[in-house]
């Protein structure tokens, strides 16, 4: 064979020889770019489920925190509807047993949330319990006026609505229902005051008004009971 035959062999030889060897190291590379990219997706896919893990972990927590707060609230209703409830009764108790003996020059008593309703609340209660209405909303203004800040006045309030509902006086029954849930929201007697808020404008014909009410009392005193007689008007609406 020639000698420039042969030089021209050894060449394309090397040539093929130098090819394969790039394209093998291509293919090198390029599986090991697919394999860091294959890595690469399967972190990002653990990456998410483990996010999406703790997204329902804080989900749950935050879940498990709005029951707590819920239940919360309906032990606070409960609490203040059975002071109410021990209110009142301590005041038909002090009526019945009151006794009928006039005292001269008897010194005034302070009375405490404690100890039971202040003797003018009672009197006041009283014409209350006997139907007395007219008579009961002059006392229960005056025993406002005289102690303004007492412990009693949100009941104090409300009772002058309820004697102005059993009227018929349903103007003056709604701005004193309106007066103990806009002045006391945090006495024992909002929920009921709400509640009567309701029936008074629903008696007045004022029906969207009325279901806004009970709407309100719903979400604000969710536990109470007067909640449930609203939930109940809701309904048959």
């Amino acid at each position: 064979m020639p000698f420039g035959i042969r030089w021209a062999a050894c060449v394309a030889a090397s040539l093929a020889l130098a090819g394969c060897a790039q394209h093998d190291l291509m293919v090198k590379r390029q599986t090991e770019t697919e394999a860091k990219v294959e890595h690469l997706i399967q972190s990002d896919k653990r990456a998410e489920q483990r996010l999406n893990e703790l997204s329902g972990q804080v989900q749950s927590q935050e879940e498990q925190a709005k029951a707590a707060s819920v239940q919360l609230k309906q032990l606070q209703d409960t609490i203040r509807e059975l002071r109410t409830a021990q209110d009142e009764l301590k005041a038909r108790i002090l009526l019945q047993a009151a006794p009928k003996i006039e005292v001269i020059n008897q010194e005034p008593a302070s009375r405490g949330k404690d100890y039971g309703p202040p003797s003018d609340y009672v009197k006041a209660f009283g014409l209350y319990s006997a139907n007395s209405f007219p008579a009961a909303i002059e006392a229960f203004e005056a025993f406002l006026k005289s102690d303004p800040k007492s412990s009693y006045a949100a009941n104090a309030v409300y009772w002058i609505g309820e004697c102005h509902y059993s009227l018929s006086a349903l103007t003056k029954a709604r701005d004193a229902f309106r007066k103990v849930v806009d002045d006391y929201a945090k006495s024992a007697k909002a929920p009921d005051a709400l509640l009567k808020l309701g029936y008074t404008l629903a008696a007045m014909g004022e029906k969207d008004k009325a279901a806004a009410a009970y709407d309100r009392l719903v979400k604000t005193y969710p536990g109470s009971p007067a909640a449930a007689k609203a939930r109940e008007r809701l309904t048959a609406n």
